[in-house]
């Protein structure tokens, strides 16, 4: 047995100028060119590619070759790429919905480049104009190179692999040899083992054509799926998601209603009948820190406990809420996102009445929740004249300090070792009367007097929990009475995510298959040879060079080889009888 690797150009087509002592030799190499050819079509569904110009005359001819333009494999690869790079100012610019506080700052930041990023619509990346228009582009491109290649698919599964060429010799992979068995039991032993294999198999006459890999187109198609239903999860999500912010304290609640929100986003189809109906109040919050070792100070555990009711008349259920744990309820996710401490502070006016006592939320600015904030009195204060009047305080919160003179005032630990609050004051007008906005984490000064201390400067004082800080000419006291927690919750509605992780999963899997199964035919010729022996002809072709196909044609020929082994070398007189006779 003999098998000869022909994957070269050359093998494949011979020298034009090579020498033929046979009659009508050009004649049967172009037969045995167009036999080849074939009998390797059809074994891709990709389209083919037109020309460089339109596929006709006038609009007519214009518009199909636009659209053969937009449907083409690069095109589409063109579009993925132009919308993966649309999506890098979505990540570098913040996006209105995302975060507006952080719009503004990036804008009083980058003025000079405010009325640009405004006209390119870099605020909202994802709902502008190119964006969308690449989008729908890609949307389009997909679907009409997708259909056509389904239906030539399904085609080629109900078609049967084509017959033998006549010039088996010059596949890129062929292995030929002589035996004493019959053709037909060759042919028989032939397809038997290629049906093991897994091959699509198909008699004629005198020989056997079979072929294998379908997976791959279908991986292939699969794929573009894939990107259609995650490009459509993401328009699903973009439009109908919900996603808003709550802070609560300890021991205080939450219902799912959109005042109840610090903080909400939603899509242009999302309505406030959405938000599915439940609630519940914070019981505990607990937290655990490395004490030791390189690693102190950081978290091990935060867990959220809470009562939860589901409905209105739903029945309380004790859950927990941790970190990448969330809760879940008809779709929606409630995370938990952090946490903090909120110092308990009471104000009392110069009559000794107690105007103001509440538990205030600091925002951490470190690993060590150092946190600051603002206090602020609107209501039900009197100065000594009796005169109405608005306090605030600035505030800075340690859970542990590392005490007088050891530096500036800052945590040198996330949990309550040495709770330090620093409070400098102000009396006034606090600007929340004017109906503007304003963040209730800062003071605005703008319109409020500072209390002096007895050297003429801003009154300012740490105190510890219990202690209290007199303001000056009997205006008043304020009191550190304790310290509470406090948690933040995200609330989110992604309605086409779980759809979005289908579809990247078939998409991995069908470029897996794409890529790694190989898409090839085989032929098996048994014809009775001039001195009375069968000549076996196998010849493998595949839709691109692969050194795999010369292996598993050797493989599949040396089984064949152990059924019709090779026949025995003759004598050279016996074989010059035969021929004389």
């Amino acid at each position: 047995m003999s098998t000869t690797d022909k994957a070269s150009a050359e093998a494949q087509h011979p020298p034009a100028d090579e020498p033929s002592d046979r009659p009508g030799t050009d004649r049967a190499d172009s037969d045995s060119d167009s036999a080849e050819a074939a009998a390797g079509a059809q074994l891709s569904t990709a389209p083919a590619e037109d020309g460089p110009g339109p596929a006709g005359i006038g609009v007519l001819g214009w518009t199909r070759w636009m659209w053969r333009q937009l449907t083409s494999m690069r095109v589409a690869l063109i579009l993925l790429f132009l919308l993966s790079l649309g999506s890098i100012p979505g990540s570098l610019v913040p996006q209105n919905q995302v975060d507006e506080l952080k719009v503004a700052d990036w804008k009083r930041d980058h003025a000079f480049w405010v009325p640009v990023a405004e006209k390119l619509q870099l605020f909202d990346v994802y709902s502008s104009v190119w964006f969308s228009a690449i989008y729908l582009l890609l949307f389009v491109s997909l679907i009409g190179c997708i259909v056509p290649r389904t239906w030539q698919f399904v085609g080629q599964l109900k078609g049967r692999p084509p017959g033998a060429p006549r010039r088996l010799d010059r596949m890129p992979a062929y292995a030929t040899w002589r035996t004493e068995t019959a053709p037909e039991q060759v042919l028989a032993h032939a397809r038997t083992l290629l049906g093991r294999g897994r091959f699509r198999t198909e008699s004629g006459k005198g020989s056997v054509a079979a072929e294998k890999g379908y997976l791959r187109e279908a991986g292939n198609l699969v794929f573009h799926l894939s990107l259609i239903v995650m490009l459509v999860a993401f328009a699903w999500g973009q439009l109908f998601k919900s996603e808003g912010g709550k802070l609560v304290l300890r021991g205080s609640g939450f219902a799912n209603t959109l005042t109840q929100y610090d903080d909400f986003k939603s899509g242009s189809f999302f309505s406030t009948d959405d938000l599915p109906p439940f609630s519940f109040t914070l019981d505990d919050f607990s937290a655990s820190y490395e004490e030791s070792g390189p690693q102190k100070g950081t978290a091990r555990d935060f867990t959220a406990y809470v009562t939860f009711h589901k409905g209105a008349d739903g029945a309380p259920q004790k859950r927990e809420i941790q970190v990448n744990k969330p809760l879940e309820v008809d779709g929606a996710k409630v995370y938990l996102l952090g946490h903090g401490y909120a110092p308990v502070i009471s104000v009392t006016d110069p009559s000794g009445k107690v105007v103001y006592k509440d538990a205030v939320p600091m925002l951490p600015f470190d690993g060590n929740l150092s946190s600051s904030g603002a206090v602020k009195v609107t209501d039900g204060y009197r100065n000594k004249d009796g005169v109405k009047e608005q306090l605030g305080f600035n505030a800075l919160f340690v859970p542990t300090f590392a005490g007088a003179g050891q530096g500036t005032m800052l945590s040198q630990f996330p949990d309550l070792k040495f709770p330090v609050l620093a409070l400098s004051a102000y009396h006034g007008s606090l600007g929340v009367d004017s109906g503007l906005p304003q963040n209730v984490y800062r003071l605005n000064t703008a319109k409020l007097q500072e209390f002096k201390d007895a050297d003429g400067q801003l009154l300012k004082k740490r105190m510890l929990v219990g202690e209290t800080m007199e303001l000056p000419d009997g205006a008043g006291t304020v009191k550190f009475e304790g310290i509470e927690r406090w948690a933040t919750f995200s609330v989110t509605a992604q309605p086409g995510s779980g759809l979005a992780l289908g579809g990247a999963v078939a998409a991995i899997g069908g470029l897996a298959a794409s890529l790694f199964i190989q898409r090839r035919r085989i032929w098996v010729r048994a014809v009775p040879g001039p001195d009375g022996t069968t000549v076996v002809e196998m010849a493998g072709l595949g839709r691109s060079e692969s050194a795999r196909l010369p292996e598993e044609l050797g493989q599949l020929a040396a089984a064949l080889h152990e059924q019709a082994p090779t026949a025995p070398e003759r004598p050279v007189t016996e074989t010059v009888e035969g021929e004389r006779g």
